[in-house]
């Protein structure tokens, strides 16, 4: 196993001409020599029409555990990982990153992480792979706004965001008893 942060930031090279632009998104030998090598099985693609909306903090528990590859493809997102993992030195720590049709860059959020984002535009579209399929039984998650947590959503003082009818009662992170165990590498700043 390469010794590299569980969650990152992949910033995908575009190839560009008078026509527009060109990318790679995913490849798998490429994401090998990162450190990811998990397959996907499921592309899901989301529309969250007004500014402000929230998704998440979800996660999928053993034995369906989800690595995902997320992207926003119109728009623009402040996507976040949450580590939950059992025994992890960073447990209850968070990364973000801002994604965007614009700037193209990707998050590779891992089992054994909590992911949520909010749109930062109208007509945001998201769309991630995900290395096992969606399983009701496995569907998990915490609260978005856990003070233990405390990320530091960019919205403006006062704003409560658009949620499901799920997301708004999801338990605590002290709440949570986590099956996900802590594999040696611990949560880092992104690069």
């Amino acid at each position: 196993m390469i010794d590299i942060n569980p969650v990152q930031r992949i910033i995908p090279r575009r190839f560009g001409d008078a026509r527009g632009w060109f990318t790679e998104v995913y490849s798998e030998p490429t994401f090998a020599k990162l450190g990811i090598e998990c397959r996907f099985v499921q592309d899901n693609h989301s529309l969250s029409v007004p500014k402000f909306t929230l998704r998440g903090m979800h996660f999928q528990t053993p034995p369906h555990g989800q690595d995902k590859l997320v992207r926003c493809v119109r728009g623009a997102i402040f996507d976040i990982a949450v580590d939950v993992r059992k025994d992890s030195p960073t447990f209850g720590n968070w990364v973000g990153a801002e994604l965007s049709a614009e700037n193209g860059h990707q998050l590779f959020v891992p089992i054994g992480f909590a992911h949520a984002f909010l749109t930062l535009e109208d007509n945001c579209e998201v769309s991630y792979k995900c290395s096992d399929v969606y399983a009701p039984d496995c569907d998990g998650g915490i609260r978005w706004d856990d003070p233990a947590i405390g990320i530091e959503w960019p919205m403006p003082a006062g704003t409560t965001p658009e949620l499901s009818a799920k997301d708004a009662v999801l338990p605590l992170l002290a709440d949570f008893d986590s099956p996900f165990a802590y594999d040696g590498r611990p949560l880092a700043p992104l690069t």
